[in-house]
């Protein structure tokens, strides 16, 4: 009998749950039974599986997290840790897997691929950084969270002229800081892709205190700057106090958007249609609206050009 495992690795995305009750509701069509694994590769590893059905998965769609659990798993990128878990898949005869996550958790599933698994990947990861993609599943729930917390600390700063600091996620890659700037009014950006020294900043942000912003906020990608040190630096060079605030994982939790679940769902049956047209090692995608899938081995070395956005950045502040 043909069996469907899916998987959610790495850090959860908002959205996550939506591909899994999609995935499910295709392969049941399709006659495919399927094995939920829990906590990603780990549990793989050690065969923590339960099976599901569409009725299991079908009220979960407006649900953030992963009802799989997720982990990050040093052990199976080595040769041993990945023996153990194709001997779980072949012992519960799973012949087709779906891996939801980001670029780590592609490369595992490259991995499970070159040793003869049939994969396919869905893009999980709030940070956006996987550059065949337009768009990952929980990109946009994130963006509308940190809006929000954006709009509420942009009321005190005006009430009070004061500047805050802002840390948002992303890891390597600035799309959440970037995007949010765009869309939230941020007055001075600092991404990987564009990194400005302390020097840059209070440059910046003295031209709008001299042009009669005393409100101002500073929005950078984590990673980048100790905080304390770059709120000491501004407060001694221009005299003004300077508030931090690092918005953390209340920027990974939360009911997905109708954008992150109509997206996770069209990936979910794509995923699952791939898989059945015998394509392997591959990730699916969306490029202007289009679903597209991109081989895992050409995905990880694409950088991203974001200059239009920068551009309209520099415009807009």
């Amino acid at each position: 009998m043909s069996r469907l495992g899916i998987l959610t690795s790495g850090g959860d995305a908002p959205g996550m749950n939506a591909a899994i009750r999609a995935a499910v509701k295709a392969a049941n069509h399709h006659g495919l039974d399927v094995t939920g694994i829990q906590r990603g590769y780990q549990g793989l590893m050690e065969g923590d599986v339960r099976q599901l059905q569409f009725a299991d998965v079908a009220d979960f769609a407006d649900k953030g997290g992963t009802i799989l659990k997720t982990s990050r798993s040093l052990e199976f990128m080595e040769e041993a840790g990945r023996s153990k878990a194709l001997r779980t898949l072949e012992r519960l005869e799973i012949n087709r897997l779906v891996v939801i996550g980001g670029e780590g958790s592609f490369k595992g599933a490259e991995k499970l691929h070159e040793s003869g698994i049939q994969v396919i990947g869905i893009p999980g990861t709030i940070d956006n950084d996987l550059a065949y993609t337009d768009y990952s599943i929980g990109f946009d729930t994130t963006l509308n969270t940190v809006l929000e917390c954006i709009g509420r600390i942009k009321d005190t700063d005006s009430s009070h002229d004061k500047t805050t600091i802002i840390e948002v996620m992303g890891r390597y890659c600035g799309d959440v800081a970037l995007y949010s700037a765009l869309a939230g009014g941020g007055e001075i950006i600092s991404t990987p892709e564009q990194k400005l020294g302390f020097a840059e900043i209070c440059s910046q942000l003295q031209e709008r205190i001299v042009a009669g912003k005393h409100d101002n906020l500073i929005i950078v990608t984590e990673r980048m700057y100790s905080l304390p040190e770059l709120q000491q630096y501004i407060e001694e060079e221009l005299h003004v106090s300077v508030r931090t605030t690092v918005l953390g994982f209340i920027q990974r939790g939360g009911n997905p958007s109708a954008f992150d679940r109509v997206l996770a769902g069209r990936m979910g049956v794509k995923a699952v249609e791939l898989l059945l047209e015998g394509v392997s090692g591959q990730a699916v995608g969306m490029k202007e609206n289009k679903l597209i899938h991109k081989a895992f081995r050409d995905i990880h070395a694409e950088t991203a050009d974001k200059q239009e956005q920068y551009q309209l950045l520099a415009t807009l502040l």
